[in-house]
C-alpha cells in the first residue's frame, strides 16, 4: 500500500488556477509554493519530500487563505504579513509575483520569489534558504521602497504559515529572570494566541521567539507530527496564530511594530530576521534534533568545537574580586581537571572602583587596588596552574556614577527632553547602539582587551537592563520610532567587526540570565548562560524546555553551592553534578568552601564529562520523560551519529513513601547493537545490578532498565534525591 503522504498545508482539490510550483527542499523536507506572474503567490505544501508523482498531483488548498505574504489593505478583515502607508497616503497594497530566482550557495541554496505593488514601485523579495544537510528552511522578507517620497511600514512580519486545522497543540516557552525556559503546551482555540517580547535589550526571559506546532493532539516527544518554528532575532519580536471561522490556523512571526515603524525614503530598503521553519515526523525530540543540528553547524559560533570546563568566579565571591582570591580559584580548578578559569563583575574601575552594581558600567580600566598585577598578573597566574583565562564585561550599559557617563551623556538611551530611567543599582543605563561612535565604544571594549591581553580565551558579556524609556539622542525626531530596529542594527555591526576579528575566541551570551537564548544572536556567541537560578532541580525544568530549541553545547549549566543562593534549597552534590553534565558543564561556587570529599567528587565528574563530552555537545537528544507531566522523575539521553555512544540521564524531582515511578524507556539507539551499561559519577556503595552488563539496543529501547528510587549509601549520607547518568557504549 502506497505510504500515506502527510499533508500539512493543503486539501487535494481541483486546481483552480496553476502557475509554477517552486520546491524547496531542504534535507528532508518540502515547501512547495504555487508562483504565477500577476497572482499572489500561494502555499501549497510544507512536509517531508515529495515524489515526483505526489509533486505533480497536489494542489493549491481552497478551504483557506493562502497567500504567502498577505499585504493589508483589499481585504482588512483578516490577518495579514506586511502594512504600509505609500507615499501619497494610500494604506492599501496588493503584492504579486513577477518572477523567481534559485541561486545555488555551497551547502545551501537561495530561492527568492520577487513581488511587486500593482500601482507602485513598492518591492518585497521573499527569500528562502534551504540546505543539503539539515531539515530547516529560513524565510525572510526584503522590501525595497522605489516611490518618490517616504512611505511608513507599519506591519513587516519575516513569514506567516497556514495550519490545517484539526487537534493542533502549540508548545512554547515563558518565564521570568530565575525562571527561564518553562514550557507551556496548549491547544490552538478560536481567536488568537500571541507570543510576544518588548524588552528592547533581551527577549528570552518572559517570552521566547520559538514555538512547536503538534498536528496531531498533544505533543509527544518521540512520535507525531510537528512543525517548528524560530525567529531569528534579538530584539522586539511577536509570534500570533489566528484562528478564524476557515479550515486553518495562520501563523506569522516578526519583528514586533509596536511603537517601531519604519520610514523609507526611495531608494531605501529593510531586510527582516529569519524564520527558520522546520518538520518531524519523530515528535517534539526529532524537531529539536533539527534545530540542534541546524544551530550547530550553521549559526552557532564556533558549533561544532567542543566547550571547555569552567570555574565563574561569580556566586564563589560575588564583587569581592582580589588577586589572592582569583588565584586560588584557579589553582582549585585546575586541580579539579577543568579547563578554563572566568573573573565574573567587579574587576574594573578608577576614579569609580565597582564595589557593587551602582557604579563603573563603561570604565573598562582594571581597578589596581584589587589587582594590584592587573590582568598581566592573572593571566600569569593561570599559565602557572594550566588553565585558560576569561573575562566578565557588560559594554552595552553605563552606569550614571561612571567617568564615561561623565563624559558621553548623550550617548544613553533616553526620552527626549525627559530624565532618564534608571535601572540596577538605581544608576544603570543603556547606549545608544543606534549612534556609530557607541558602536566603536563597544567594539573597543574588546578589542581594546585582546589587543592588550590577547591570551584571553572567554568573554562573559551581560546585560542586565532593558530599554525602559523611548527615545535616542543619536537619531532625528522623525525617526524616533526606529529605535528598537536601529540598536538591534547597531548590535549586529559591532559584533559582526568583533567576530571579523576575533573568530575564536569564546564569547557568552549572559543577558541578567537566560536573557539572550535565541538563533538571531547565537551567530556572534558560543554559549549562553541559561538562568541566573543555579538550583538543580529548578534547572531541570528550564533546561528541558531551552533543549526544545537549543543544543547542549550552547547552555552553560554550572555546579553551585548548596543551600542554593536563589531557592536557598539543599541539594547533595551527586545531584548537583549530575544535572550540569546534562549541558556545557561548568562550576559557580567557592572551592576554598567544598569539603576534599566534595572536590573529589567534581573531580571525577570532569574527568567523566570529558569522556561523554563529544556525545552530550554534539549528540542527538530523546527526551524520554518530561519533568512537567509530574510523574516524580525526569529523562533524557544523548546518542551519537553512529548511535556507538550515548549518555543517559535520570533525576528523581519528588520524594514519597511508597512512591511508584515509571520505569523509562530509552530511544535513539540501534536496535541491534548490544550496549554495555557503566555508572557515572557513581557514590553507592554497591553497584548497580546492571553494572557492566550488556543488553540489546531493541531491549533497552522496550523495557529500559529499572533504576533504584534511592542510593545505597552510608545511613548518615542519605538524602531525599536520587540521579543516576549512565554511559552505554555498542560492543
Amino acid at each position: 500500500m502506497k505510504k500515506k503522504l502527510l499533508i500539512v498545508l493543503m486539501l487535494l482539490a481541483p486546481i483552480v488556477s496553476r502557475g509554477e510550483s517552486v520546491v524547496i527542499q531542504s534535507g528532508n523536507i518540502a515547501l512547495v509554493l504555487n508562483v504565477e506572474k500577476g497572482k499572489s503567490p500561494k502555499f501549497m505544501y510544507f512536509g517531508n519530500k515529495l515524489t515526483g508523482d505526489d509533486l505533480k498531483s497536489i494542489s493549491t488548498p481552497t478551504e483557506g487563505r493562502m497567500d504567502v505574504y498577505p499585504a493589508y489593505g483589499m481585504n482588512t478583515p483578516v490577518e495579514t504579513a506586511f502594512a504600509m502607508t505609500h507615499a501619497d497616503g494610500n494604506m492599501s497594497t496588493v503584492l504579486v509575483a513577477t518572477g523567481h530566482e534559485v541561486k545555488p550557495q555551497g551547502k545551501t541554496t537561495l530561492t527568492v520569489v520577487h513581488l511587486k505593488d500593482t500601482l507602485y514601485p513598492l518591492y518585497v523579495d521573499l527569500n528562502y534558504r534551504s540546505y543539503a544537510d539539515v531539515d530547516m528552511i529560513e524565510t525572510w522578507a526584503t522590501i525595497r521602497n522605489e516611490e518618490k517620497g517616504k512611505v511608513m511600514l507599519t506591519q513587516f512580519s519575516s513569514g506567516c504559515m497556514p495550519i490545517r486545522r484539526d487537534d493542533v497543540w502549540a508548545t512554547h516557552l515563558y518565564g521570568s529572570w530565575a525562571n527561564e525556559g518553562r514550557v507551556a503546551e496548549e491547544p490552538l482555540n478560536p481567536g488568537q494566541l500571541v507570543i510576544k517580547n518588548k524588552d528592547g535589550v533581551r527577549n528570552s526571559h518572559t517570552d521566547h521567539a520559538e514555538i512547536m506546532f503538534s498536528l496531531d493532539g498533544k505533543a509527544r516527544e518521540n512520535c507525531g507530527d510537528v512543525i517548528g518554528a524560530a525567529l531569528c532575532y534579538g530584539g522586539n519580536y511577536r509570534l500570533k496564530v489566528e484562528t478564524d471561522d476557515t479550515e486553518y490556523h495562520y501563523f506569522f512571526a516578526g519583528i514586533n511594530e509596536d511603537n517601531s515603524v519604519c520610514r523609507l525614503k526611495k531608494g531605501q530598503s529593510l531586510e527582516t530576521p529569519a524564520l527558520a521553519f522546520t518538520y518531524s515526523r519523530e515528535g517534539l525530540s526529532g524537531a529539536s534534533r533539527n534545530f540542534h543540528r541546524w544551530g550547530r553547524n550553521y549559526k552557532l559560533a564556533n558549533g561544532n568545537v567542543e566547550r571547555s570546563i569552567l570555574l565563574n568566579s561569580w556566586e564563589g565571591v560575588y564583587f569581592d574580586i582580589n588577586q589572592q582570591g582569583m588565584d586560588g580559584m584557579m589553582s582549585d580548578i585546575a586541580a579539579m581537571g577543568g579547563e578554563l578559569f572566568v573573573m565574573d563583575d567587579g574587576w574594573f574601575g578608577e576614579k569609580y572602583p565597582r564595589k557593587d552594581d551602582s557604579s563603573s558600567l563603561g570604565d573598562w580600566n582594571i581597578d589596581r587596588q584589587k589587582l594590584p598585577d592587573g590582568i598581566e598578573g592573572l593571566l600569569r597566574d593561570a599559565k602557572k596552574y594550566g588553565v585558560k583565562f576569561g573575562i566578565w564585561i557588560e559594554p552595552e550599559m553605563s552606569n550614571t556614577v561612571s567617568e564615561l557617563y561623565e563624559k558621553h551623556p548623550d550617548w544613553i538611551i533616553k526620552a527626549p527632553k525627559r530624565n532618564a530611567v534608571l535601572g540596577r543599582g538605581g544608576t544603570q543605563v543603556v547606549l545608544d547602539l543606534s549612534n556609530p561612535k557607541v558602536q566603536d565604544f563597544v567594539f573597543g571594549v574588546v578589542d581594546n582587551l585582546m589587543t592588550k591581553y590577547p591570551e584571553i580565551a572567554y568573554i562573559k558579556w551581560d546585560a542586565n537592563m532593558a530599554i525602559m524609556n523611548h527615545g535616542s539622542q543619536y537619531l532625528p525626531m522623525e525617526e524616533q520610532s526606529h529605535l528598537y530596529l536601529a540598536y538591534h542594527e547597531g548590535f549586529k555591526k559591532t559584533l559582526e567587526r568583533i567576530r571579523a576579528k576575533y573568530p575564536l575566541l569564546t564569547i557568552q551570551a549572559c543577558a541578567s540570565g537566560g536573557g539572550r537564548a535565541n538563533w538571531g544572536i547565537l551567530p556572534w556567541f558560543d554559549e549562553f548562560w541559561v538562568s541566573d537560578d543555579t538550583d538543580a532541580l529548578q534547572r531541570v525544568y528550564m533546561q528541558w524546555g531551552t533543549s526544545l530549541f537549543f543544543p547542549a553545547i550552547a547552555m552553560a549549566s554550572h555546579i553551585s553551592a548548596s543551600p542554593n543562593h536563589q531557592t536557598h534549597r539543599l541539594i547533595p552534590l551527586k545531584y548537583r553534578v549530575d544535572v550540569a553534565m546534562s549541558g556545557r558543564l561548568g562550576m559557580e561556587i567557592q572551592p576554598k568552601n567544598m569539603t576534599e570529599e566534595e572536590k573529589a567528587l567534581c573531580k571525577n565528574a570532569i574527568s567523566e564529562y570529558k569522556q561523554i563530552r563529544p556525545i552530550v555537545q554534539m549528540g542527538n537528544i530523546y527526551r524520554l520523560q518530561s519533568p512537567y507531566e509530574n510523574k516524580g522523575v525526569a529523562s533524557l539521553m544523548y546518542v551519537d551519529d553512529a548511535r556507538q555512544k550515548a549518555v543517559f540521564y535520570w533525576w528523581k524531582t519528588e520524594t514519597f513513601v511508597n512512591q511508584h515511578l515509571p520505569r523509562i524507556k530509552m530511544a535513539g539507539l540501534d536496535a541491534g547493537k548490544m550496549y554495555k551499561v557503566h555508572e557515572l559519577n557513581r557514590i553507592d556503595n554497591r553497584p548497580l545490578a546492571f553494572e557492566g552488563k550488556t543488553f540489546s539496543g531493541a531491549y533497552l529501547m522496550s523495557q529500559g532498565l529499572e533504576i533504584p528510587y534511592t542510593h545505597h549509601v552510608d545511613y548518615h549520607k542519605n538524602t531525599a534525591w536520587a540521579s543516576r547518568v549512565l554511559y552505554l557504549e555498542a560492543q
